[in-house]
């Protein structure tokens, strides 16, 4: 499905000439996202306040409203019954749906982390999404991000660094609230994948929440269609880019199954490697190297969750389906 239908060690530093950046506390992700729209019409990111009205919808309102979740189950259900003739289960709509819209909006955080090595703080209400016949348009707010030491805008934001003890207790409850442009500094890189998941985590809990009636899915599972979304989005991006291969090298890190963190030993402070914890569904799923291929990586994935396909079509089943891959 896309938008539109063991212990990792120390890796290399991504290159970062992919996307420029300029000195001081700039608009986070701008660049990444100003490069992925100009590479596919099926996706459009501006730095802007969130809109409403005119197909518009604020991603709070998914949080808050739950006629805002079934507005946009709808738009799926009419979409499977356009193409496949027949109306789709109501819980597959609303898989259909989260799909939808974690997809796009996972890369406000995973792109700029893939390019920029910055990730972005944005919460709920800086976020409005609009689903249209050609493609996903998505403004973003500008908020704080993370970032490296060696970063130009690293310690514009007054406080510790994300991870430490200090900056758990500040600002929000995980320790990642600045203000608009401003950049909180992290120790290393384990300590901004561990910022990425956090951030990002805490961004979609309250809409996997508010969906899980709907797509009659536990928490479990809720997360392991978002970790598909998440790897899938980059992924995709990733390829657009002619960079495919170091996400999948990446996004295998970033998700490595381990042992849950520490709140005592927190990232970054040398006592213990940032490990990929819950909710997100440890495992990238990418395949291993085919026997006799000389070692080069697969490129398929086995999927974390089933978005039950073949309920609307029996012929139709998605590449890597853990109904196939994961037995």
């Amino acid at each position: 499905m896309t938008v539109s239908s063991a212990r990792p060690g120390p890796r290399p530093r991504a290159p970062r000439t992919t996307a420029a950046r300029t000195p001081g506390p700039t608009t986070p992700g701008a660049p990444s996202y100003h490069r992925l729209s100009g590479l596919t019409p099926v996706l459009t990111v501006r730095c802007a306040p969130p809109r409403r009205g005119d197909g518009w919808l604020p991603a709070a309102d998914l949080a808050t409203r739950p006629e805002a979740v079934r507005e946009l189950i709808a738009h799926d259900a009419r979409q499977g019954l356009a193409r496949y003739g027949q109306p789709l289960r109501p819980d597959v709509a609303a898989g259909f749906g989260l799909h939808r819209f974690v997809w796009p909006v996972s890369l406000l955080f995973t792109l700029p982390w893939f390019l920029e090595r910055r990730v972005p703080l944005p919460a709920l209400g800086d976020v409005a999404l609009r689903r249209r016949p050609e493609g996903v348009e998505l403004t973003v707010r500008p908020a704080g991000f993370a970032c490296l030491p060696d970063d130009p805008a690293a310690g514009s934001a007054a406080g510790p660094p994300v991870g430490s003890a200090a900056g758990s207790a500040a600002g929000s409850a995980d320790g990642l609230a600045v203000g608009p442009g401003q950049a909180r500094t992290v120790a290393d890189e384990r300590a901004l994948a561990a910022a990425l998941r956090s951030a990002l985590g805490a961004f979609l809990a309250p809409v996997l929440t508010a969906f899980g009636p709907e797509a009659r899915r536990g928490p479990r599972v809720l997360w392991a269609m978002a970790t598909d979304a998440v790897v899938e989005g980059l992924w995709y991006a990733a390829g657009l880019l002619g960079e495919q291969e170091r996400a999948r090298t990446e996004l295998s890190a970033l998700l490595a199954p381990g042992e849950p963190l520490d709140p005592a030993h927190p990232p970054g402070t040398g006592a213990r490697p940032a490990l990929a914890p819950a909710p997100f569904t440890p495992g990238a799923g990418f395949a291993p190297p085919a026997p006799g291929d000389g070692g080069a990586p697969g490129t398929e994935r086995s999927r974390a969750s089933c978005c039950l396909v073949y309920t609307a079509d029996p012929r139709e089943m998605c590449a890597g389906c853990p109904r196939v891959t994961r037995r």
